[in-house]
């Protein structure tokens, strides 16, 4: 059995992601940051590991990015999971009983809108999504309810309050497979790749390496910048491209490897999105 790390418990998106993605034969491991599961990875506690990277609401989750360098770690695949947040909580209790709704920041950020109609409620961020519903149940709490997927209402007997409650409903989050050794993806699967590189702040630097990525015929899918904390005024950035051809992405890469700093392959794998 695969050795899967997810942030989060039995119930939450990455544990819908781990069951979507590998099947029922795997062996979970649940955490409650992402630290903690990079860290299974970095002392192979954990074979793979599960990691939120981006939501069509939200935006990039930044510190994550800075932990796959960080960690030298690989992207050896992706997966889109439409999000959908419910209400829910200990059974025969109605929105006007709920006085509390715990859940990730990121849920909550995501549902901000239907709780303006709710003024009595106050919304209190937690670590887990589904590790708030396991707790309601737990500790019998009344007047409190959590923002999950509908897998954990089932899971852990709560009563699902309200359906879809994010603001966006074409919601959906990208979630990046992680590998501590290269991944031996062929290069007849694969069509996307994530890069790392450094430029110095000066003008056209950027430009001139993303002329680079047009020229050689290659689909710029996200670029990310991250400020390099110990020195000033340089800048990483990671950027997905997509391609049809690995011969374009290979002239492209070699281009780019001359004029960056520092520059690095993050992951070569198949385009999660159909």
């Amino acid at each position: 059995m695969k050795k899967v790390a997810i942030q989060g418990i039995q119930g939450s998106n990455h544990h819908i992601v781990a069951q979507n993605y590998y099947g029922a034969d795997i062996e979970l491991y649940e955490y409650l940051s992402f630290d903690a599961l990079v860290d299974s990875l970095v002392r192979h506690t954990s074979e793979q590991a599960i990691m939120a990277i981006e939501n069509t609401i939200a935006g990039s989750i930044i510190p994550n990015y800075a932990l796959i360098d960080k960690y030298n770690l690989y992207i050896s695949g992706e997966y889109y999971l439409n999000i959908h947040h419910h209400l829910m909580a200990l059974p025969g209790q109605t929105i006007a009983d709920i006085k509390e709704v715990c859940s990730h920041p990121m849920a909550l950020l995501q549902c901000k809108e239907f709780f303006k109609q709710y003024e009595h409620i106050k919304l209190i961020e937690d670590t887990d999504t589904a590790g708030v519903a396991k707790r309601i149940k737990e500790q019998n709490l009344k007047g409190v309810a959590a923002i999950a997927p509908k897998i954990a209402a089932d899971i852990f007997g709560l009563e699902v309050l309200e359906d879809g409650i994010q603001t966006i409903k074409n919601n959906a989050t990208r979630f990046v497979f992680l590998q501590t050794s290269q991944p031996k993806n062929g290069i007849d699967q694969i069509d996307k790749a994530s890069l790392k590189f450094e430029l110095d702040h000066k003008r056209g630097s950027l430009a001139a390496v993303l002329n680079v990525m047009s020229d050689c015929k290659l689909n710029l899918t996200k670029i990310q910048s991250l400020p390099k904390i110990e020195t000033p005024w340089k800048y990483a950035f990671f950027v997905d491209v997509t391609f049809n051809a690995y011969e374009d992405y290979a002239k492209a890469k070699s281009i780019v490897a001359i004029m960056a700093e520092d520059f690095k392959i993050l992951g070569e794998y198949k385009n999660g999105r159909i």
